[in-house]
């Protein structure tokens, strides 16, 4: 029997860790849990003697694995996993996967959410716009960019996207236009919506220059992650245009006063892309089915520090 931690400072509904739990003890193995704790010294006591880790937006950091010495393999429940050190982790021979696609139905829902929301002034009573024949451009055509292009063309709006990593005969036979770059995309596009993962790459790669392109009424949404803006450039310019918009998931930093720029930025209390019930149940389960079939046959399909 193997013991599978579930470490969640921010919890699964109630719901998706029945789900879990049935689906770990099903596998013959134990499922504890640590919800809601407050300290990281909490996280480093609950990981002593487990041999999985199922984890949210928690930070694995090399302290975290230093002190879990029986660990074999943390999943993140969700696709992006910056929050965890994987090259620590594969020194100490953990793996470290992700759940790719099962909240990618949830965050591009979320987008148009926070579209709607943005192109009828934020509901302050004045006439706004619409979303059919707006050209939208997806910036990283993952789960999340495809979901986002399906609902974008039931809205009736044409669409664009740019994935360096991805082929133009995959984008363009998803019934999108591949453009060559993303300066072309920020360029021909009125909004432009972002996917890409925080890397070495992308880090502050939204910047001044780049948001400048889009045309007069641009819309910037960001459901991906905080670190590819650059905050402070990305202040600049909405100074010097009032007809930006940035719509948001994300809060940014405690000194990134976007709040200043009525009618024309928006922001979630937290991060919402995965918050919803099916999301929650569908990477849970996920991350359990996972771990069951690494102790099982080895299975490390979804490895992400090979």
């Amino acid at each position: 029997m193997k013991k599978i931690l579930l470490a969640t400072e921010k919890p699964f509904t109630a719901a998706a860790v029945k789900a879990i739990r049935d689906e770990i003890n099903n596998a013959g193995n134990e499922l504890v849990l640590l919800e809601k704790y407050t300290d990281k010294s909490q996280l480093l006591d609950a990981v002593k003697d487990v041999d999985a880790m199922i984890v949210r937006s928690d930070k694995v950091t090399p302290d975290v694995l230093d002190a879990a010495g029986s660990l074999r393999i943390v999943v993140r429940a969700g696709a992006g996993y910056d929050s965890i050190d994987t090259a620590y982790a594969k020194q100490k021979g953990v793996v470290v996967e992700n759940t790719p696609g099962q909240n990618s139905n949830a965050v591009a829902e979320l987008v148009f959410g926070l579209l709607v929301y943005a192109v009828r002034n934020f509901y302050n009573g004045k006439s706004g716009t619409e979303l059919k024949g707006k050209k939208l451009g997806i910036l990283a055509f993952g789960n999340v960019g495809r979901n986002v292009a399906r609902i974008a063309k039931g809205f009736g709006m044409d669409v664009c996207a740019y994935d360096a990593y991805c082929p133009k005969e995959s984008i363009e036979g998803a019934g999108v236009k591949a453009v060559d770059s993303q300066e072309e995309l920020f360029s021909q596009c009125d909004i432009v919506s972002l996917h890409i993962p925080a890397t070495s790459e992308t880090r502050e790669s939204i910047n001044y220059a780049l948001v400048n392109r889009l045309p007069k009424g641009g819309i910037l949404v960001n459901t991906a992650r905080k670190e590819v803006i650059n905050e402070p450039e990305l202040l600049k310019l909405m100074a010097e245009r009032d007809d930006l918009k940035y719509i948001t998931d994300i809060k940014p930093d405690a000194d990134a006063d976007f709040a200043k720029f009525e009618n024309r930025y928006f922001s979630t209390p937290k991060k919402m892309g995965a918050q919803t019930a099916e999301a929650n149940t569908n990477a849970g389960i996920a991350a359990a089915r996972q771990i069951n079939a690494y102790f099982a046959t080895g299975d490390t399909t979804y490895q992400v520090n090979k």
